[in-house]
């Protein structure tokens, strides 16, 4: 072994969770199982665990492994052959006028206030540690690969000489082969605007710029109305049986 850039997975040790309540299949009980120790995961060895289905939360590198079920698939989009559909167009066009620009890991109170809002909003039930700066810091602005910051705000005030608000946050890994979504959350509050599917959009044009392959979207659930969002992005691919399969579009539901 001549770097650490050369550690294999093989030199990894994996520990099951114990049993809690699934995030999204009702009455379910889910499990996970952890990659250690997390000093040695590093970009390299952190691609190829994405390839095989793990995402990280934090420093913690895991990835669905429940007893009874496994409905968990890891999504990514090929985007070299991805084609936005009419509906996505017209995201993409409403949202042009945003400007992005790429951070280090960092935070700002401004932040923590539009994560808060977003939890509120999108999950009132509580769920990704609503409310819980700590938990926040935590599950965002850690992490031992290469990550990236982006803002999202409205274009520059001329008239006070300042930024523009603050629209929407993501925090992106960057891959050997692409980019991981690890988050993004963004104004919950303002009529028909559409910056979820404006910031897939951004993330795959972000990977052909850097000449990269997938962009991976997360876990997908078929038959999950949180998740059917992921599959309208097409062509999309699914791990299934430790292969990357085609995966249709999920019909949307009202």
């Amino acid at each position: 072994m001549s770097s650490l850039n050369d550690i294999p997975v093989s030199a990894l040790h994996f520990y099951l969770t114990a049993p809690y309540p699934c995030s999204y299949l009702p009455d379910l009980q889910a499990r996970s199982q952890v990659a250690t120790p997390a000093f040695l995961i590093n970009a390299s060895l952190y691609s190829e665990l994405v390839q095989r289905g793990f995402r990280r939360s934090g420093t913690f590198t895991y990835r669905p492994y429940c007893d009874n079920c496994r409905a968990c698939t890891q999504l990514r989009v090929p985007v070299k052959s991805f084609k936005a559909d009419r509906s996505q167009r017209r995201a993409w066009k409403q949202h042009a006028g945003l400007e992005a620009t790429l951070h280090p890991l960092q935070d700002k109170p401004e932040y923590f206030e539009l994560y808060q809002r977003y939890q509120q909003s999108r999950h009132p039930q509580g769920g990704m540690d609503n409310g819980d700066y700590e938990a926040y810091q935590t599950f965002l602005l850690q992490s031992h690969v290469d990550t990236l910051l982006v803002e999202f705000r409205e274009p520059f005030d001329q008239t006070r000489n300042e930024p523009g608000m603050l629209r929407m946050v993501s925090v992106i890994d960057l891959l050997s082969d692409g980019l991981s979504s690890v988050y993004t959350f963004f104004e919950p509050d303002l009529p028909h605007a559409r910056f979820g599917v404006y910031n897939v959009l951004w993330q795959i044009e972000l990977c052909r710029k850097l000449e990269l392959d997938f962009v991976y979207l997360g876990y997908w659930i078929e038959g999950s109305r949180k998740m059917a969002y992921k599959s309208q992005y097409q062509p999309a691919q699914g791990l299934q049986d430790g292969i990357w399969q085609p995966v249709p579009r999920q019909p949307k539901k009202a």
